[in-house]
């Protein structure tokens, strides 16, 4: 199933994006996409209500907002420098354990709302990444048994504010938290609408000019070994967002470095997770 929400911002309602191509309202399920849905049976009642109902469910239009494809999760995790590549780009040596951050829930956003470059910014930048979905509450997880709390898969823009990010002191979370910034859709993706997580193509473009192209298969911890590893430092909860980093072609990592200051368009995509659409406006603007 493609698990989407759409409406206007704030309002959003359940939807499925059906294997033809139309997206069907799904209010009459009685439930939203949050940790209840996806800690209990949501989505195999989900899939009843669907065979049941798909055909005669109110049809939504192309014209219509599409939100981030679940309620706001308890946590959105990234893992940093996860692509040797970018690793390379970014002057740093390819960890020996997964770099872990937060971003802010309230940088989430739909897959085509636009991004606000924040106040005082000179060094916005873009990363296309795959993030999954938790489904059952993950703690002390083995790594044989970690897709197993996994509900599906997304498009995520980890959008970074460099300067922010690494500049000044502390933490990267406050490059990485700005309103905006976390793009996710256009849907959620079960495990079994895709092919091999081990095997997807990303790419993101900056007004039709192609940055960022690669490989899941060039992720340097796996999606197994993450669940795994993250459950041993916190409990992940249902809904909760893992995003696993982004392969090389960042605007830092270009001789010399190109950002977002206004005016761009960033499109995006990853092989059966839709693609992304955000028009960049500065602050106030």
């Amino acid at each position: 199933m493609k698990l989407i929400r759409f409406g206007t911002d704030g309002k959003e309602k359940p939807g499925l994006q059906l294997p033809d191509g139309r997206r069907i309202d799904a209010s009459g399920f009685g439930s939203d996409y949050n940790e209840a849905f996806f800690g209990g049976d949501g989505l195999q009642r989900l899939a009843s209500w669907a065979s049941a109902n798909a055909d005669r469910a109110p049809v939504v239009g192309e014209d219509v907002r599409l939100g981030p494809p679940l309620c706001r999760p308890s946590k959105l995790i990234c893992i940093g420098l996860n692509y040797a590549d970018h690793a390379k780009e970014s002057n740093v040596d390819l960890p020996e354990e997964p770099v872990v951050f937060f971003k802010a829930t309230s940088a989430i956003t739909g897959p085509n709302d636009g991004l606000i470059v924040p106040k005082n910014s000179q060094k916005t930048d873009w990363e296309v990444e795959l993030a999954f979905v938790i489904s059952k509450k993950a703690s002390y997880v083995e790594e044989y048994d970690a897709l197993n709390h996994i509900a599906g898969y997304v498009l995520h823009n980890d959008y970074s504010e460099r300067e922010f990010q690494i500049e000044r002191s502390g933490q990267w979370v406050k490059g990485k938290s700005c309103d905006t910034f976390a793009p996710l859709g256009p849907w959620i993706a079960t495990a079994d609408e895709l092919a091999d997580i081990d095997d997807l193509n990303l790419w993101l473009k900056v007004d039709g000019e192609r940055r960022q192209s690669s490989n899941s298969t060039q992720l340097a911890f796996k999606i197994p070994y993450l669940v795994h590893y993250l459950s041993q430092f916190m409990t992940l909860l249902p809904g909760d967002v893992v995003s696993t980093g982004t392969p090389h072609g960042v605007g830092m990592g270009m001789d010399p470095s190109v950002y977002l200051h206004g005016g761009e368009v960033v499109t995006l995509g990853i092989d059966g997770l839709g693609e992304q659409r955000q028009e960049v406006a500065t602050y106030g603007a």
